[in-house]
């Protein structure tokens, strides 16, 4: 049987989140995901994977940060 190569594609999805809001005031486990999304200060830009994991992580802090 013939093995199945494994399919990598070149052009993974990827999406530039930015914080727009300080987490000063929220709950500490907001700013603790905003640190692991791996922003650091305000309007600070990291281009992240696309994954169901990255995606449940904005939406815990969708009011804080902006995506593209």
């Amino acid at each position: 049987m013939a093995k199945k190569a494994a399919k990598k594609s070149a052009e993974t999805k990827r999406l530039k989140v930015t914080l727009v809001r300080s987490t000063i005031g929220f709950d500490k486990k907001q700013a603790a995901v905003v640190e692991s999304i791996g922003l650091r200060r305000l309007h600070h830009t990291v281009d992240v994977q696309d994954t169901p994991a990255v995606r449940g992580m904005i939406h815990k802090v969708r009011h804080l940060v902006t995506v593209e």
